[in-house]
């Protein structure tokens, strides 16, 4: 910061040695405050303190270290198509995306969890991810998963349930008595997951609905801002999954299905933006809000074509939740921040390990359905 002479100037009065020394020294502190500040950002003069990097290592501490893959929803698939806009939402939103016509889409589903060769299970929470690519404008990046609500509502409850639910070596499952701690900090935990075990789960990812679960705000050409949550619902008939069916099928179970019905023909989900009210948690994401909020239809998602991820569409893309066009901001949450974050630090860390990462199992399976693309 360079010192004004400009006043020394105006004044005639050259300054003292003292005086310099002065103003350098206020200069001084105020830049060691803004070196600081970055430095408590990263975490640096706070060990104990919870970084993306610190979430990470706690991922794979978890689910072991598997280099070139996602820390987290590490099995999945690359999807691409279109999205058609309704012109509904454009009362709500000046972005472009929602403009009558059609978008490209760049999207991926995947299980939850560090572990790219888990086997397929009902009780694993499915996602679906989408990069609204418009021509000439700003892109969308959405994250999205089966479950109603978000089991916590902060990175260090998330941490906490993470390292919480890591596996016994003696038993193979989460410590009970960890677990219970865990449950006993943090009260919206246990709450969250009464309704999350509520849901009934489907036979698939074509007939899944994926929610957004954190909040948004929807800007439109006025001004004027709404509190928003959307999902994806399924145009496919929906159709519950039974144990027996698990039970009987392969560990890819779930990929081979959406790799042979995208094959078979295209597959399509509603976008549906659900409007809060005065009164709606925007910061908390573990709360849902009251069943009769107003819908709007804003327009339809088409899923035409799969391919894996060892160099397929989706594999360099970091579905930030936090990568949004004008036309809609983020929430008060603070899990966005949190997962913007992570994404990022993810996708530093797997971007320079792509030599050493193993093909992907579900790769393998979109090979032998002959998908060459």
């Amino acid at each position: 910061m360079p010192i004004d002479t400009r006043a020394i100037e105006a004044s005639g009065r050259p300054l003292t040695a003292a005086a310099t020394l002065t103003r350098l020294a206020v200069i001084g502190v105020a830049m060691l405050g803004v070196a600081g500040a970055f430095a408590y950002a990263g975490g640096w003069l706070s060990p104990g303190r919870l970084t993306p990097a610190r979430l990470l290592r706690a991922f794979e501490e978890v689910n072991g270290t598997h280099p070139g893959f996602r820390r987290n929803h590490a099995k999945g698939v690359c999807v691409s198509g279109w999205f058609e806009s309704t012109g509904a939402a454009v009362s709500l939103s000046e972005a472009g995306i929602f403009a009558p016509g059609r978008v490209q889409l760049i999207g991926r589903f995947a299980l939850a969890g560090g572990m790219p060769m888990q086997a397929d299970s009902p009780a694993t929470v499915r996602s679906m991810a989408l990069r609204f690519v418009p021509a000439g404008g700003e892109e969308w990046r959405t994250g999205m998963n089966n479950i109603p609500v978000f089991p916590v509502n902060s990175a260090q409850g998330f941490y906490d349930q993470l390292l919480a639910s890591k596996p016994d070596p003696a038993t193979g499952k989460p410590d009970p008595a960890a677990m219970r701690q865990f449950l006993e900090r943090h009260p919206e935990a246990v709450r969250a997951l009464a309704i999350i075990k509520t849901r009934a789960v489907s036979s698939g990812f074509a007939d899944t609905t994926f929610n957004s679960l954190d909040a948004f705000r929807f800007v439109n050409a006025a001004g004027r801002s709404v509190p928003v949550r959307w999902a994806t619902v399924p145009l496919q008939p929906v159709v519950a999954e039974t144990p027996a069916q698990a039970a009987a099928a392969d560990k890819n179970y779930l990929f081979d299905a959406l790799i042979a019905q995208i094959h078979q023909h295209p597959l399509q989900w509603r976008l549906v933006v659900t409007i809060g009210q005065p009164g709606d948690r925007t910061d908390d994401a573990t709360l849902p809000w009251p069943a009769d909020r107003q819908q709007v239809d804003a327009g339809k998602v088409t899923i035409d074509g799969v391919s894996g991820e060892d160099g397929g569409s989706c594999t360099d893309i970091n579905y930030d939740p936090l990568v949004l066009p004008a036309g809609i901001e983020p929430s008060d949450d603070p899990l966005l921040s949190a997962r913007s974050g992570a994404y990022a630090r993810s996708f530093t860390l797997r971007a320079g390990e792509k030599e050493k990462k193993a093909p992907s199992a579900v790769t393998t399976q979109i090979a032998r359905a002959g998908n060459k693309s």
